[in-house]
């Protein structure tokens, strides 16, 4: 009965310092890191496009803003009053509606101008992008590391018996950048180049 109970004891030892444990948990561990490189690539592909379509509305509402205030006070400078123009109502309603004009726009500059944000739309958007590279650097580094931990534990003894025995282990493939596409960091065009 002792020498069963030794038996059976040494056995659970043996198959517990095999891998049965180890080796899909590290096979589990290096598979997560990859779908965290997996998702930090759709959050760059769902978050830069709309970002660069912000930047873009922004920049062309401030420049039609922009453009309306130069057209308006080259309007206004046009149009022009001599003191012997004094007396032509016309004349005077005219510089008056061209004056008149460029106040306007003026009005819609200041009361825009908290609202323009260019400037702070395109930080955000390289710091967007910046921290989208970093978390996609370290999710493909953090996977490397995962697959070599595996790859060392399905090929070192005792969990290699384990490895070969009971899952039939194969080394995983570490990150390369090769594959043409989502390893590639979009190009970001705003349309104003020629």
């Amino acid at each position: 009965m002792k020498y069963r109970t030794l038996i059976a004891f040494v056995g659970a030892f043996a198959l517990a310092g095999c891998g049965l444990n180890s080796v899909p948990t590290a096979e589990e561990n290096a598979k997560a890191k990859w779908a965290d490189v997996e998702n930090y690539y759709q959050r760059r592909a769902d978050l830069i496009p709309n970002l660069v379509s912000t930047v873009k509305a922004a920049g062309a509402q401030e420049k039609a803003i922009l453009v309306e205030v130069t057209q308006a006070r080259a309007s206004a400078s046009q149009v022009k009053v001599s003191s012997a123009d004094l007396n032509d109502p016309a004349k005077v309603a005219a510089y008056e509606k061209a004056q008149n004009g460029l106040t306007l726009s003026l009005q819609r500059l200041q009361e825009a101008y908290p609202e323009l944000k260019s400037q702070d739309n395109y930080k955000t958007l390289m710091d967007q992008l910046e921290g989208t590279e970093n978390r996609i650097s370290t999710a493909r580094h953090d996977y490397n590391e995962a697959v070599q931990a595996y790859n060392t534990t399905i090929r070192t003894f005792p969990d290699a018996i384990g490895a070969k025995v009971f899952y039939g282990a194969k080394p995983l493939v570490p990150f390369k950048a090769t594959t043409p596409g989502a390893d590639v960091a979009p190009t970001v065009n705003f349309g104003n180049t020629n």
